[in-house]
């Protein structure tokens, strides 16, 4: 070998050594940086297969992809939520339209143990809605459809898929294991009764899915108490039923629109041997209900959301869902004016010697000319704002709700007058 020959090999070796060298020394910062950005200090890189079957805690702290991938969580959350969250066991029955992408988010929020409850198949009507499947897994259960593309997505985590349709005898199969939170996604009333009324016993946290089907409005989209459930017509049937057969009148968390149905459920008319083809169980889903897939969606989402931030302690006041029909209006207004017929002229101002509580839509085109209250400024009366009135001897009351400020009036008589068909209460 020449001196020329043997010079290049010691530069070449000399140069892989130096690149190498930088190589290490570029991750080692970056894994540095990586730990004071998230408080999670990686030890070593496993493989994704590697780590499989590990509880999502300890692969938070050893395995530099997890860590990586729940990085915005951590920096949300802290680092003590994000472990709580990672550490929960949480059950989702019913894989829809909602629990799909309720269980979907739950995984990617780092929940690290989830068992998925669904008897039923992935149709090719059920893509317009569901999270993950696609047309090749059309024929496959849901539960086992969505396992298999939960593990691409988060290989750490424990799914357990039971395909199987929640029943009595079934209760500790599937909420035993003392899980942390359960997700009722379930449409149809018996077997959601039966599932929350096992929750309340077992002292299982739970929230449960209104109807999402024949509606298209997300911002009408409200968690409220189950006593409080009276504008969705799943929900208030679930409300009697557990009032009437387990004396359970509150402490469900219910996620529901008061959105009235677009449209009405769709029946089939065919054979009943055409009917069986299409029916996973006997005498199920004779009818079916139109679904735009947004909502059921947004369903999902939101139910995942206050299931992590309960996890996370990490909770959030919903706003309150406050609406009154036309019929109870026109109640209180029927008594006010009872109580000035008693006291004098309607035509008169005369002082109300009672408390009145109810609720009015405002609209903005009402006119105030005649009020004796001084104008307010134009954020006050906003259009179709739900207002709260509460009148008292000589005083008045506007408590603007979902947040608003609360204004108060001076001291003046106060009388009720009808505006564009909708009783105003003003002074």
């Amino acid at each position: 070998m020449n001196a020329s020959t043997l010079s290049l090999c010691t530069s070449f070796v000399v140069g892989v050594a130096a690149g190498a060298g930088f190589v290490l020394f570029y991750d080692a910062n970056t894994s540095c940086f990586r730990s004071r950005a998230t408080g999670i200090t990686p030890v070593r890189r496993h493989s994704l297969s590697a780590s499989k079957g590990k509880s999502s805690v300890a692969a938070a702290v050893n395995d530099e992809i997890v860590a990586e991938q729940f990085t915005r969580n951590v920096q949300f959350f802290g680092i003590e939520a994000q472990r709580k969250v990672a550490d929960a066991f949480v059950v989702v029955i019913g894989l829809g339209g909602v629990g799909s992408h309720c269980a979907h988010m739950l995984l990617r929020s780092g929940v690290s143990k989830l068992r998925l409850v669904d008897f039923d198949l992935v149709s090719v009507s059920s893509l317009n809605r569901h999270a993950l499947a696609t047309r090749s897994d059309v024929g496959t259960s849901k539960a086992e459809c969505l396992k298999s593309h939960f593990e691409k997505i988060y290989p750490e985590a424990q799914i357990e898929a039971k395909v199987m349709l929640y029943e009595r005898s079934r209760e500790e199969l599937l909420l035993g294991g003392h899980p942390d939170f359960v997700v009722d996604c379930i449409d149809n009333v018996e077997t959601k009764v039966d599932l929350l009324a096992a929750c309340v016993r077992r002292n299982i946290q739970v929230i449960a899915c209104g109807g999402a089907g024949a509606k298209c409005d997300p911002t009408r989209i409200r968690l409220v108490d189950i006593a409080e459930s009276a504008v969705d017509p799943l929900a208030r049937a679930v409300r009697h039923r557990l009032k009437r057969e387990y004396r359970i009148e509150t402490g469900i968390w219910v996620l529901l629109s008061t959105e009235k149905p677009k449209c009405d459920l769709v029946s089939v008319e065919s054979s009943d041997s055409m009917m069986a083809d299409y029916q996973i169980l006997p005498n199920f889903r004779i009818r079916t209900i139109p679904v735009f897939g947004a909502l059921p969606a947004i369903f999902g989402m939101a139910c995942a959301a206050h299931v992590v931030t309960h996890l996370a302690g990490k909770t959030f006041d919903p706003e309150p869902v406050l609406r009154m029909q036309k019929k109870q209006f026109e109640t209180q207004l029927d008594r006010l004016r009872d109580r000035e017929d008693a006291r004098g002229s309607q035509s008169s101002s005369v002082a109300v010697d009672v408390e009145v509580s109810f609720l009015n839509r405002l609209p903005t085109h009402c006119p105030l000319q005649d009020s004796i209250l001084p104008q307010p400024s134009p954020g006050i009366l906003r259009s179709s704002s739900v207002q709260y009135f509460r009148l008292r001897r000589t005083s008045y009351t506007l408590s603007k709700m979902f947040g608003m400020p609360v204004v108060r009036g001076h001291k003046h008589l106060c009388r009720v007058k009808e505006c564009g068909g909708i009783p105003l209460v003003y002074a």
